[in-house]
C-alpha cells in the first residue's frame, strides 16, 4: 500500500543531510552543526586540565535529543518501508523511562506528526512527572518495576501495545554505534586522557567505547574522526554509576537493568587488545562531593541535575588517585524539565 499524503508529507519532512560528514552534519535537526555542544573548561582544585561536554544545550535540555533524533531516522526507515509495501502500518514505540528519555522523544516525535509514545514508568513515580509527559502526549502506564525483569515483550505488553517496538533495550537501532555516534566522535576527537559519562543503561557510555575500539583498530576512519590514534589507546572511559536506593540522581538507578548495553566482558576483550586506557570500566561511587560538583557546574553556568554532573562527582571522590595533569573531558547528560520538576520538591 502506498503512503498516504499524510506520510508522505512526514516523510519529506525528515532530512538526513549525512551519516557522517562532519562538514554536513545532521543533529539537531533544525540547526545542524559539528560539534553541537560546546565544550567548557572549568576550574577543579588540584587538576590542570577539566572540560565538560555541555549537552544541556540540546533542544529539551538534555543528551536523549540525539537519541530521539535516531528514532526518527529510524520512523523514515519504516515510511520508506511502508512505500515499498513491505510494511503495512506505522508501530507506535514503548520504552521503560524515569522521565528524560520520554520527554526528548516525545517531543520530537511531536515534532515530526509521528505516534505518540507509550512510557512505563514505576509506580513510585512523581505523579507531576507522569502528569507532565501525559501532557505532552505520552500515553503512560504504571507497574511495579522492582518485582522482576521486564524484558521487550514485557514492556510491549504492559504498555498495551503488543504489535510495537520496545526502544528500551534498542537492540534493533544498533544503539552502541548509533544513538550517540555524533556524540562520540565529538569526544574522542579532541584526544581526551579520561572520558567520564553518567551511567544508568550504558547506552552512553558503550557508544563512546564502540566508536573508540572502532577508530583504533580502523584501516580507513570514519570522516568524523579528528582525534590522535595513539592517545586514544590510552583513554580511560569511566562509567559513573550508583548502588544506592535512594541516591538523589534517580536517573542513574533501576532495581533491574535487564539491557544493560555493555557487557564486563567487553570491557575485558577492548582491554585485553589494548583499544582503551586499564583504568576503563564502570564504576560505583558514594555522593559525597554531588553538591560540591553541582556548586562547580552553576559557577560556570552550566545547568545540570544530579545524574547529569555525576562524572564530575566521580572525579571529585576519587581526585587523591588520579594524575593532576592529565586531560580530563566530563559529560554533562544535561537539565531537563523533569529534572526542574523534580528539583521543586
Amino acid at each position: 500500500m502506498p503512503l498516504s499524503e499524510e506520510q508522505r508529507s512526514i516523510l519529506e519532512s525528515i532530512i538526513i543531510r549525512s551519516d557522517n560528514d562532519p562538514a554536513n552534519p545532521e543533529f539537531p535537526p533544525d540547526n545542524p552543526r559539528f560539534p553541537a555542544t560546546p565544550l567548557i573548561r572549568i576550574d577543579v582544585p588540584g587538576f590542570k586540565d577539566v572540560s565538560i561536554k555541555d549537552e544541556s544545550r540540546n533542544p529539551t535540555g538534555i543528551h536523549k535529543d540525539r537519541m530521539a533524533w535516531e528514532i526518527v531516522v529510524a520512523y523514515k526507515d519504516i515510511l520508506e518501508a511502508i512505500d515499498r509495501g513491505e510494511r503495512e502500518a506505522l508501530p507506535g514505540m514503548s520504552i521503560l523511562s524515569t522521565g528524560n528519555a520520554a520527554l526528548a522523544i516525545q517531543t520530537m516525535l511531536r515534532k515530526y506528526r509521528l505516534p505518540d509514545l507509550s512510557v512505563l514508568v514505576d509506580t513510585s513515580a512523581d505523579s507531576r512527572v507522569t502528569s507532565y509527559l501525559k501532557e505532552k502526549g505520552c500515553k503512560v502506564f504504571s507497574a511495579d518495576l522492582t518485582e522482576r525483569v521486564l524484558m521487550s515483550e514485557d514492556i510491549l505488553e504492559l504498555t498495551n501495545n503488543k504489535q510495537g517496538m520496545d526502544i528500551t533495550a534498542g537492540r534493533g537501532f544498533h544503539p552502541l554505534e548509533r544513538y550517540y555516534d555524533w556524540l562520540s566522535y565529538e569526544l574522542v576527537m579532541v584526544s581526551p586522557d579520561y572520558i567520564i559519562v553518567p551511567y544508568g543503561t550504558g547506552d552512553l557510555f558503550g557508544n563512546i567505547i564502540t566508536i573508540s575500539a572502532k577508530e583504533v583498530s580502523a584501516d580507513k576512519h570514519d570522516p568524523r574522526f579528528q582525534g590522535r590514534v595513539n592517545i586514544l589507546r590510552r583513554c580511560n572511559f569511566i562509567g559513573a554509576k550508583t548502588d544506592s536506593t535512594d541516591t538523589r540522581a534517580h536517573h542513574l538507578y533501576a532495581a533491574h537493568l535487564p539491557f544493560e548495553q555493555v557487557r564486563k566482558d567487553t570491557i575485558d576483550d577492548y582491554l585485553k587488545r589494548g583499544f582503551c586506557g586499564r583504568e576503563t570500566g564502570v564504576y560505583a561511587t558514594g555522593e559525597s562531593h554531588l553538591d560540591e560538583a553541582l556548586d562547580t557546574a552553576k559557577r560556570h553556568d552550566i545547568k545540570t541535575s544530579p545524574s547529569g554532573i555525576f562524572g564530575l562527582n566521580w572525579l571529585l571522590e576519587n581526585g587523591g588517585t588520579l594524575p593532576k595533569n592529565a586531560k580530563y573531558i566530563i559529560v554533562n547528560t544535561g537539565f531537563s524539565e523533569i529534572d526542574r520538576i523534580l528539583a521543586a520538591r
